[in-house]
């Protein structure tokens, strides 16, 4: 199970979160959100260990401004959370790794997403709401039965230590990591390290029950 934890912004804190070692940190490059990461000094991303993989949080950019953001801050993945189409996606994949977000309700119909396949290199699955993300809101997981498609996929929208001892009832093969976010902060952007700790061994020892002892 990887773990990418979103929604970064503070120098300090990037590096205190890095140190936990993620497979994946997430920077949201959408000017409307709280954890946006406005004039976060372009070093401070180049810097980070070369084995966490860099992933800029985009909506409805074009792609001549997602270009623009890859080379600005060597991201080596994208998470596109807007409404963008498989041709858009396809066209970043020769240059980093694509995530395509999708808001998930009881009613998410799932073939929707046959037209990304081979155009991403992951699905993510939040909580659909009026903004991209960052509700702190979970959906009802049991819907991820109707997910049959072979592209992997994360697992976003209100994880906390709470309810991760439920991932382990998700049983299907392209469950591939948790997006943390909201749910571990103090406020937007600024992580709780202590929280995120306790959630990193138990998800990496795959042992999700013992979170509420």
């Amino acid at each position: 199970m990887e773990i990418k934890v979103c929604g970064l912004k503070l120098e300090d804190n990037i590096k205190a979160v890095a140190a936990l070692k993620p497979a994946y940190l997430g920077f949201i490059c959408y000017p409307e959100s709280a954890r946006f990461i406005g004039n976060l000094p372009i070093e401070v991303l180049k810097n980070l260990p070369n084995n966490i993989i860099k992933t800029g949080v985009l909506v409805n950019e074009n792609e001549e401004e997602i270009n623009k953001l890859i080379s600005k801050y060597n991201f080596e993945a994208i998470q596109l959370h807007g409404q963008e189409t498989p041709d858009l996606c396809a066209v970043f994949r020769d240059r980093v790794t694509v995530l395509k977000a999708f808001g998930i309700d009881e009613n998410f119909d799932f073939s929707q997403l046959i037209p990304y396949q081979n155009k991403v290199d992951y699905f993510l699955f939040d909580t659909k709401t009026s903004k991209h993300g960052g509700s702190g809101k979970t959906f009802d997981w049991r819907v991820l039965e109707n997910y049959h498609l072979n592209i992997p996929f994360f697992l976003s929208g209100g994880l906390s230590l709470e309810n991760l001892n439920e991932i382990g009832q998700i049983i299907n093969p392209q469950f591939y990591g948790v997006d943390l976010n909201s749910k571990f902060e103090d406020s937007p952007g600024m992580k709780n390290i202590e929280q995120l700790e306790k959630a990193f061994k138990l998800i990496k020892n795959g042992t999700y029950n013992e979170l509420r002892s």
